[in-house]
C-alpha cells in the first residue's frame, strides 16, 4: 500500500483560491484543479505485535542520508507518481533539505535485491506525535507481503520514541485498499475533509501522462 502525500495539496500555482463546496450534491471545479477526499487515521497506543509474512526475507530497511536529495527523490518519484505525490517536487530546494535532514525526520529506503523499492519517512517534529509521511513500495513487489513487513516495521520505529499518538492520512488518489490496511494495522478514522488544488501535471511538476486514472481537465 502507499499512502497519500501528506503535503500533496500544499502549493497554489496560479488558479483562483476560492471555491464553495456544496455538501449536498456536487461541486464542479475550475479547469486546472484537482480535488481528494483524505481520510485521517489515528492509533494512541501500539498494536498488538504481528509476524512477518513468509518470504519477506529478503526486504531490508536502511536509513537515507537527508542531503541525499537526489536518491530521496528518485526513490519519491518511482514510488508516488502514480498516486500523485508531488508536494516534494514543488519545494525549494532549501526548504526539502531542512525537512529531509531534520534530526526528528526519520528517512528509510526499502531495499530488495540490492535496490531501492520502499520509502519509509516517519515525522516527530510534533512533541508527543509521530507522523506516517510517508509509506509506499515499488509495484513489482506488492501482493508479497512486503506493504505488512514494512507496517511492522513502521509500527517498532515510531512507538520507540516517547509518543501517545500515531496518526497517518490517505486520500482518494491513492491505492483503493489503502485505508483498509491501515484499520488492519490498528489505525482509526478520526476525520474525512476535502482538499483541491492546482493539477501539478500542467506547470510541469510531474509528466503530463502521470496518473492517467485522473486525466488532465485544463
Amino acid at each position: 500500500m502507499i499512502a497519500a502525500d501528506p503535503d500533496a495539496f500544499a502549493g497554489p500555482i496560479a488558479l483562483p483560491q476560492t471555491l464553495t463546496i456544496s455538501l449536498t450534491g456536487i461541486t464542479d471545479l475550475p479547469p486546472g484543479k484537482i480535488a481528494a477526499v483524505v481520510t485521517s487515521l489515528e492509533m494512541r497506543a501500539p498494536p498488538p505485535v504481528r509476524p512477518d509474512p513468509p518470504g519477506t526475507d529478503g526486504f531490508s530497511l536502511e536509513p537515507i542520508d537527508g542531503r541525499d536529495t537526489g536518491r530521496y527523490l528518485a526513490l519519491y518519484r518511482l514510488l508516488g507518481e502514480r498516486w500523485m505525490w508531488f508536494s516534494r517536487l514543488v519545494k525549494p530546494l532549501a526548504e526539502l533539505e531542512a525537512i529531509l535532514t531534520d534530526s526528528a525526520v526519520a528517512l528509510h529506503a526499502v531495499r530488495r535485491e540490492g535496490r531501492d523499492v520502499g520509502l519509509l519517512e516517519l515525522d516527530f517534529r510534533m512533541a508527543g506525535e509521530a507522523e506516517l509521511a510517508f509509506f509506499g513500495l515499488d509495484e513489482p513487489v506488492l501482493g508479497q507481503g512486503a506493504g505488512r513487513w514494512l507496517m511492522n516495521r513502521a509500527l517498532a520505529l515510531a512507538w520507540a520514541r516517547p509518543i501517545s499518538r500515531f496518526w497517518v492520512h490517505t486520500c482518494t488518489l491513492d491505492h483503493q485498499g489503502a485505508v483498509e490496511f491501515y484499520q488492519r494495522s490498528g489505525f482509526a478514522v478520526f476525520k474525512r475533509s476535502i482538499e483541491v488544488d492546482d493539477d501539478p501535471r500542467l506547470a510541469g511538476r510531474m509528466e503530463r501522462g502521470a496518473v492517467p486514472h485522473h486525466p488532465v481537465i485544463a
